[in-house]
């Protein structure tokens, strides 16, 4: 199953236009902040534009391939979530439905509150964890880096994200003894929540987690190089890490990343014992984890700007794409804030942002275009309007943002 190529003009795309990208994104590389980067845009279900600029391995010289693997962190978040949504169809859940169903221990967690004065007290939920509560962020679970969370610091306490020895069950029970941060829908806050929509998977299934992304998504849309281990053969294509600091390190905050970066650090990170290319087969994680390469990612964007159907092969129904990349946030959790950035213009659907107001985004696109990102800078869009697609992958943790100028440079060669 290869992607198919055209002309540029074939599909309204300037290919004039379209050789900005590499002069603009080598700028970052000049800079520093970035070694490397592989992109690829797709238009009418057509690639226009595919480019590797920089080098893989800054230190041993060795130049980006086309096929290098990446770690996407975060944008295991949307693969994830489609997989869910599989056995949402096969009848198995309703959105509304307690996720305590399959987890009884998530209806006996208490959430950690503190008042303005700074007094701290446990209480009881108000209401159930949702199915679609851990899909949009909105169940009350945290990230251990952030910076001003009590349950943050039960979380990095517990090494819940820096302690890959764990299966997925053996994470969700640790999380499971743990407090929540906020009451379940009350706040948008993103968290580890698609981790236990991960595991909830395996209980459905009765498999591990990546046994069923490769059954249901990897092998039908041909994404050969997209897992949550390297095999030995393939570890030469796997990029280095650079930036200011692994995110995902023990004792590492969202306040020190930005320190770091304000004050230029810069350099190769060594992300093997929190982002290891070798693990057991046992290992999977829902929010990050997986390893993939910009063909194999734009197949899984190509499906779903295909009413979840590519080459045949068919994931989803297309009215279960269009819901989840609905909003379903109330107006009262807009904007959400993620590390410090609020995401004017957008709500959230079930594992994605979604557009919803362009010019509050303040960033090219239309309503309805939708995506996600990872920390280490990996960043894809779906903009069904422009029937457009992008996909950038570097290995860059920071708070510089090389992948939103990738953006713009996609959207200005746009000639229709």
């Amino acid at each position: 199953m290869t992607l198919q190529h055209t002309t540029p003009e074939n599909v309204e795309v300037s290919s004039e236009r379209l050789a900005r990208i590499g002069p603009a994104m080598q700028a970052w590389i000049d800079e520093g902040t970035i070694a490397g980067a592989s992109m690829m845009v797709a238009r009418r279900n057509r690639i226009v534009h595919g480019e590797e600029i920089g080098q893989m391995d800054k230190d041993g010289g060795v130049p980006m391939p086309m096929d290098a693997i990446f770690r996407i962190y975060s944008m295991t978040k949307p693969i994830v979530c489609t997989a869910l949504m599989t056995f949402y169809e096969e009848g198995h859940f309703q959105l509304i439905t307690p996720a305590s169903k399959f987890i009884p221990s998530l209806g006996r967690l208490r959430v950690l509150r503190q008042d303005p004065s700074g007094t701290v007290k446990e209480e009881d939920l108000q209401s159930p964890i949702t199915m679609g509560d851990l899909m949009k962020h909105t169940a009350g679970f945290t990230y251990d880096m952030v910076d001003d969370s009590k349950v943050a610091e039960l979380y990095r306490q517990a090494q819940l994200i820096h302690n890959g020895s764990r299966t997925l069950e053996q994470f969700v029970d640790t999380l499971a003894r743990l407090p929540l941060a906020h009451q379940p829908g009350t706040i948008w806050h993103y968290s580890v929540s698609i981790d236990v929509a991960a595991h909830i998977i395996e209980i459905l299934a009765d498999r591990l987690l990546g046994d069923v992304l490769r059954e249901r998504i990897f092998e039908p849309l041909g994404m050969v190089d997209t897992g949550f281990f390297v095999p030995e053969a393939k570890l030469s294509r796997c990029a280095t890490m650079y930036g200011v600091g692994d995110i995902t390190g023990l004792d590492m905050t969202v306040s020190k990343v930005m320190a770091a970066t304000e004050r230029g650090a810069w350099g190769p990170l060594d992300v093997s014992h929190t982002y290891p290319v070798a693990r057991p087969e046992t290992f999977a994680r829902g929010g990050h984890g997986l390893f993939s390469t910009t063909q194999d990612y734009m197949r899984f964007a190509l499906m779903l700007i295909g009413n979840g159907a590519l080459d045949g092969a068919r994931i989803l129904g297309r009215k279960t794409v269009e819901l989840m990349h609905a909003n379903h946030l109330p107006n009262e959790l807009l904007p959400f804030e993620d590390a410090g950035v609020t995401f004017d213009g957008y709500g959230f659907g079930l594992g994605s942002r979604t557009m919803m107001d362009v010019g509050a985004a303040g960033i090219p696109g239309s309503i309805g275009e939708f995506g996600w990102a990872g920390a280490a800078s990996t960043y894809y869009w779906v903009d069904p309007a422009e029937e457009l697609v992008g996909v950038f992958m570097t290995q860059y943790q920071g708070m510089n943002e090389p992948e939103k100028a990738f953006r713009v440079l996609v959207y200005q060669a746009i000639s229709d």
